[in-house]
């Protein structure tokens, strides 16, 4: 377990650290940047957010109010606590035309910074549980690798840093995002501006 929790935290830190990203849009607060490797595509959303870095993390390390701001959680509930920094939640989402909806079992560690210049990290993949088996009614999805990583750039503000790296199983969600054909990750980030201010 604290393996998995380490690695959890660490894999966000290597990705995020990845050099190589490729800045794709840019709107007043929220820059939008990708990165390719392989068959592997991972997205990076930075937020401009006027609340303290802690009170950002707070909100967004429980994962019960993501439904809140993301339209791509339709329920999400605590599983289990594993201690005070480990949760695993189980979420599904809406379904995409033609497609059933997806289901997730996830691992969410949250770390606070050990020094000033170190963000606040929220980091998220996914886990077995075998009190969660797959269910005909959904489609079970994987998430390799998210999260979030806060930074403090004053008392009242700060630069929340979302990171994803996408599987195929993710893509159909942001396929039609990264061809300009639709907004839904700036909407998406939006929403959880306007959610934390």
């Amino acid at each position: 377990q604290a393996y998995v929790s380490y690695s959890n935290i660490a894999a966000l830190a290597h990705l995020a650290a990845k050099p190589g990203w490729e800045i794709t849009s840019t709107l007043d607060d929220i820059k939008i940047w990708t990165h390719e490797e392989g068959d592997v595509l991972s997205l990076k959303v930075e937020m401009q957010v006027k609340i303290p870095s802690h009170l950002a993390f707070s909100l967004l390390s429980d994962f019960t109010f993501r439904q809140q701001w993301d339209k791509h959680f339709l329920t999400c509930q605590v599983l289990e606590a594993v201690n005070e920094d480990e949760k695993i939640y189980y979420v599904t989402s809406p379904p995409m035309t033609g497609h059933k909806p997806r289901d997730f079992v996830i691992l969410v560690s949250q770390r606070q910074p050990c020094k000033p210049s170190e963000p606040y990290t929220v980091a998220v993949k996914s886990v077995t549980l075998m009190s969660m088996p797959h269910s005909s009614e959904y489609c079970r999805s994987e998430i390799l690798c998210a999260g979030f990583q806060i930074y403090s750039d004053s008392d009242s503000s700060c630069t929340v840093c979302y990171f994803n790296r996408v599987t195929s199983g993710v893509m159909p969600y942001l396929a039609a995002n990264l061809t300009g054909s639709s907004k839904s990750i700036e909407d998406t980030a939006l929403e959880c501006v306007k959610f934390l201010e």
